[in-house]
């Protein structure tokens, strides 16, 4: 058995140093498919105009586009809990949880400062409200 030279890491009889996946066009095919259909699905929700409640409609979207990422998260990135020993599958949680709190920490910003900001009416003006 050989060893890549760099890392002193004995390679398997393709050539692929231990902790890379072996992928094969059965893999980026599945991977192709399931993206195709994960994308159309959308894009017939929202060009068939399908469902009446647009709170579904992007709910389905959201759930849709969450699913793709995992699909080419395994199937383009090639990560998973045995690649590099679970290094780069680890980095990618991170990497996503830190993510995740910003967005949800700027989106939770914006809705407070809008409802703070919003002009108060005069005490005539709210006598006159309905």
């Amino acid at each position: 058995m050989s060893t890549d030279s760099e890392q002193g890491h004995p390679l398997d009889e393709h050539g692929h140093g231990q902790g890379h996946a072996h992928v094969t066009l059965k893999d980026y095919m599945t991977g192709f498919l399931l993206s195709v259909v994960l994308t159309a699905i959308p894009f017939w929700l929202v060009m068939g105009d399908v469902l009446d409640n647009k709170i579904a409609t992007l709910a389905i979207i959201l759930t849709l586009g969450s699913i793709q990422i995992v699909v080419h998260v395994i199937y383009f990135l090639h990560m998973d809990a045995k690649a590099e020993e679970g290094w780069t599958l680890m980095s990618f949680i991170f990497s996503a949880t830190l993510i995740m709190i910003m967005l949800v920490g700027s989106l939770w910003i914006m809705f407070h400062l809008h409802d703070n900001t919003h002009p108060q009416p005069t005490p005539i003006e709210a006598r006159n409200m309905p």
